[in-house]
């Protein structure tokens, strides 16, 4: 359950930190269109629903330095809502409630999260970077279902450790480049993954700052086992925009 699981130890395998020379700072936003999908119920059984289509956004900043061992930070805030209308196939336990079939439902998802990424450069050049870490990821989340004369809410909360890769492609002499990164977690019957692969290009690479602009694919599943009697499998997916400043 992951309700249960302990916060993450740091990550401490003896990779060599080929950071910034001096302490590098970077700082970025996305906007995401996500396609949702997928349902939630208060037992295994879970019930999909009708969700609509979302613009979300997220925000991260990140600090790099010199000293090895000791691990790179990156934090990341984004906020996830969602809502839809459906007619239940069969019935749904939600909340302490039961919803019949042929009973028109509305659903909603309402959740924040914040990364906590704690990483290592094991590359770093201007072809291939590679960062490896653990991410431990703070979910805040509500789920209610409504209908006539019925109304069922559960929040949700707890830390999901996650690993978190990151690679980074240069083209010389064009700006571009490509970048993948991704967070990934299986335990039990609970599922998650993170992932976004984009093609970027550096719009300013002075001494003072870099500017560096993103347009790609996001994905994420959440596929939750009993996280305070709350069950769910959803996913979202869907194409974004970002840009990220390095100082």
């Amino acid at each position: 359950m992951l309700k249960k699981l302990l916060p993450f130890t740091l990550f401490s395998l003896a990779l060599p930190a080929q950071a910034d020379t001096l302490l590098g700072l970077y700082v970025g936003a996305q906007g995401w269109r996500a396609d949702s999908q997928g349902g939630f119920a208060s037992n295994a059984d879970v019930t999909d629903f009708n969700f609509s289509d979302e613009t979300v956004s997220s925000f991260h900043i990140a600090l790099e330095h010199p000293i090895p061992l000791i691990p790179n930070i990156r934090i990341a805030r984004q906020s996830l809502d969602t809502d839809g209308s459906t007619t239940l196939a069969s019935s749904f336990q939600f909340g302490g409630q039961n919803f019949s079939a042929g009973t028109q439902v509305m659903s909603g998802l309402d959740m924040d999260s914040t990364d906590y990424t704690f990483y290592y450069e094991v590359f770093d050049n201007d072809l291939v970077s590679l960062d490896l870490g653990l991410t431990g990821r703070d979910v805040d989340g509500r789920l209610t279902a409504s209908s006539t004369g019925l109304n069922a809410a559960q929040s949700f909360s707890g830390i999901v450790p996650l690993l978190y890769g990151k690679v980074e492609i240069g083209m010389p002499l064009t700006g571009f480049g490509f970048q993948a990164q991704g967070n990934f977690l299986a335990i039990d019957d609970s599922k998650v993954y993170d992932y976004q692969a984009a093609l970027t290009y550096s719009l300013l690479d002075n001494l003072a700052i870099d500017l560096t602009l993103q347009l790609g694919y996001r994905a994420f599943m959440l596929e939750l086992d009993d996280m305070d009697d709350v069950y769910t499998d959803l996913d979202f997916k869907g194409p974004f925009a970002g840009v990220e400043l390095h100082f």
